[in-house]
């Protein structure tokens, strides 16, 4: 795809490659101001930008590849080579929709990355970062993720970190007979309070820097929950068993001065930035698991769902082939019309020149006129019918090379001017004094 126009470049840094630091070491306050940064570097048309608590991601639209890579270059500085994973067009496309599906997910096809992803969607659109080619991307993106969860059991069984940190919990803990915290209002928060729930918890401890959004959580809940204020956090935690810790905050939510005097406590953290200080595990009683934690939960989740993402597998495969089959038909037709309007120009001015000329030694007939338009019509078509034959054969083989030559031929704004011929094989148009040649003259008069 290199050297093609509206190219998709990405990068990511996920669980995959990296580690909760380093994600954690991504610049970028938020996908808004992300994609505005992005959207100010030179060549750049259109950004998305992807956070979640377990990958970093940025895409980027521009007329070559390597435009792409320069804008996207200081997206991660601080992170190992080994844990950014570049991505050209295809891969990016490709890679977009197995996040909306899940099959990127540290829990297979969990189904809260695909709120994630319409939110950075919406947050896209509202910095003007999204235009035809990542609408089309991403669009297409969604309706697979949503395809894969309505018509696959991809989604079956631990469908998010809140629920697979109280997976992990259990390994430690009755939870029957767990007091529990759970830190943070917001979706995490709200899905790792149910799970608690869900697994028989009778105590539950909601905390929220706004009240009122901790006591919606409460609420939402079975089992008895009280909702309070991170003022009051300290003294949850020294009544808490388990603590999950879900919150936005940039900056760490619980530290070891809060949990100097807690005994024995459970802390989980599925935050991204992480909510707990690593430096609260060195306390006595106290133990401390983070996202890097949860894969040996996930890793059961990934076998039962193992089928089921083969078939998702098989469903981006042809929804992909679909999407880049029609991305080579619109880029074929883009250049067969940009010869056919450079051609059609070129035509109209020598045309225009014949007609002046054969009206000098006559009248011309509206019949005759015709005629020498139809004529210099069959002409173009006849001289281009064989390069859109080979464009349309270029764009199936992944040509590009070959299209960008020839929008870099017939648009001149493609690229720079485009190449010039030697004088000596530059066509010439027709001068003012020049005779009509007899051919042409015998044709007219023909009708």
């Amino acid at each position: 795809m290199s050297g093609s126009r509206n190219v998709i470049t990405g990068v990511s840094v996920s669980h995959v490659d990296a580690s909760v630091d380093e994600i954690e070491r991504v610049e970028g306050d938020s996908e808004r101001e992300t994609v505005r940064d992005l959207l100010a570097r030179e060549g750049v048309e259109e950004a998305f930008a992807l956070r979640t608590c377990n990958r970093a991601e940025a895409y980027v639209v521009t007329d070559d590849a390597a435009a792409g890579r320069r804008a996207l270059r200081d997206f991660a500085p601080d992170v190992r080579d080994g844990a950014v994973v570049d991505l050209d067009h295809e891969a990016a496309i490709r890679h977009l929709m197995r996040v909306a599906a899940g099959l990127e997910s540290l829990v297979l096809g969990e189904d809260q990355i695909l709120g994630q992803f319409r939110t950075a969607l919406e947050e896209a659109r509202a910095v003007g970062g999204v235009g035809p080619t990542l609408d089309e991307a991403l669009t297409k993106a969604l309706h697979v993720g949503e395809r894969a969860r309505s018509e696959t059991a991809i989604n079956e069984g631990v469908v998010s970190l809140g629920s697979a940190a109280v997976r992990l919990a259990e390994r430690h803990l009755d939870l029957t007979e767990t007091t529990a915290l759970v830190v943070g209002a917001g979706e995490m928060g709200l899905l790792a309070a149910r799970a608690l729930d869900a697994a028989g918890v009778p105590r539950l401890l909601v905390a929220n820097r706004t009240v009122p959004h901790a006591e919606h959580v409460a609420r939402d809940v079975t089992c008895a929950a009280s909702a309070i204020g991170l003022d009051a956090l300290a003294a949850a935690v020294g009544e808490a068993d388990l603590v999950v810790s879900a919150t936005a905050s940039p900056d760490y939510v619980l530290d070891d001065a809060m949990l100097a005097g807690a005994g024995a406590t459970l802390l989980v953290d599925i935050a991204q930035p992480r909510d707990i200080d690593p430096a609260v595990d060195s306390l006595e009683g106290v133990t401390v698991r983070d996202i890097d934690a949860l894969e040996s939960v996930t890793d059961e989740t990934h076998e039962r769902r193992r089928v089921a993402a083969e078939r998702v597998e098989e469903m981006i495969d042809a929804e992909f082939t679909h999407l880049m089959e029609r991305f080579k038909r619109n880029r074929a037709d883009e250049a067969i019309g940009a010869m056919y309007e450079n051609a059609e120009r070129m035509k109209q001015s020598e045309v225009e020149t014949a007609l002046r000329k054969l009206e000098s030694q006559g009248e011309l007939t509206d019949e005759q006129r015709e005629t020498v338009g139809a004529l210099a019509d069959t002409i173009v078509n006849q001289l281009l019918a064989a390069p859109t034959k080979s464009l349309r054969e270029a764009a199936a083989a992944d040509d590009w090379t070959t299209i960008q030559t020839a929008m870099q031929l017939f648009d001149p704004e493609f690229g720079g001017d485009p190449p010039a011929l030697p004088r000596s094989e530059m066509p010439e148009a027709i001068p003012d004094d020049a005779e009509v040649p007899q051919h042409v003259v015998d044709r007219l008069s023909d009708d």
